[in-house]
């Protein structure tokens, strides 16, 4: 390499470390790697900007065994997207339990995207972090996915639509499956023309007359199936722009399909709260998933 280009790269590495608050590539924080969603191309793309190319923000995480993989879906009711408290600082906590990160920066209707791009982006990361496992050191049976807000809803339609690969596919991470073997839901946006469906994500998802048959199809809790993965679920009692119903509704079906997890609404918290880090009990959550994640084998035993 050139001096040149090595003091370009440099520079790139930099910036992103410290204006982006990405974690430096070298040293003993994880392995950095921005790699774009669709190599030959998103479908149904609507040009060739850096709103129609979506990509994977990839944390590699330091280990000489194989480790988990955690997909992240930020929120921002499929119009934008949170990322930084519900992206680079869930990469950071995943990372800390020993798993991979990887930041989904999928196409929404502020990039002019409305379904199905969402949804096929969030199942080409789950079957590109499958398709990368030896590069990246991941187990293949450990690869999850993290939602928040709409992008739990994102997430929730993941887990209960997925497939599990086109076998006679050229493309290799088409082969895989997109059956995350985990979810995390955190205050997601579940049920679709309800009386307490997030009006806004619905619209910028379906459109603003979307029929009753659609409206069904996207209510994940007339879809969870036996199948469906380990699921756990956060909310807040306070949250009045995505009420905890979405999450008790999304439980109950679990538990009439027989789907392992844990609910846990918590007293105290407005919507959109991240990691609740300042807030008396519900900041109590990360570790609380981490102990569920811990007793399906995916992470380290928390520290007393």
């Amino acid at each position: 390499m050139s001096k040149r280009l090595a003091l370009i790269a440099f520079s790139a590495t930099l910036f992103l470390s410290v204006f982006l608050g990405f974690p430096p590539a070298y040293g003993e924080g994880p392995e950095l790697k921005i790699v774009p969603l669709w190599s030959e191309g998103a479908p149904n793309a609507l040009g060739s900007e850096s709103k129609d190319q979506p990509n994977l923000t990839v944390y590699i995480a330091n280990s000489e065994k194989p480790t988990g993989a955690l997909v992240i879906c930020p929120g921002g009711g499929y119009g934008n997207l949170a990322m930084d408290h519900e992206g680079r600082q869930i990469c950071e906590w995943a990372n800390r339990m020993g798993l991979t990160a990887i930041l989904c920066d999928y196409r929404h209707r502020g990039k002019g995207y409305g379904h199905p791009a969402p949804l096929h982006d969030a199942q080409r990361a789950i079957r590109t972090a499958r398709a990368n496992a030896s590069p990246w050191n991941l187990d293949p049976t450990k690869i999850g996915i993290i939602g928040f807000s709409a992008g739990g809803h994102l997430v929730s339609t993941v887990i209960t639509q997925f497939d599990s690969g086109e076998t006679e596919a050229s493309d290799p991470v088409s082969k895989e499956s997109s059956r995350p073997d985990f979810a995390i839901l955190c205050y997601p946006v579940i049920s679709m023309g309800s009386s307490f469906t997030h009006r806004g994500s619905e619209i910028n998802l379906l459109g603003p007359n979307a029929n009753r048959e659609t409206l069904e199809q996207f209510a994940s809790e007339r879809n969870v199936r036996p199948d469906t993965p380990p699921t756990f679920l956060m909310h807040t009692l306070e949250d009045k722009a995505v009420p905890p119903q979405n999450s008790l509704v999304f439980y109950q079906a679990m538990v009439a399909k027989n789907v392992p997890g844990e609910l846990h609404i918590y007293q105290k918290g407005t919507h959109g709260i991240g990691l609740g880090k300042t807030i008396p009990g519900t900041s109590d959550w990360p570790l609380a998933c981490q102990r569920w994640l811990h007793q399906l084998g995916m992470v380290k035993q928390p520290s007393p």
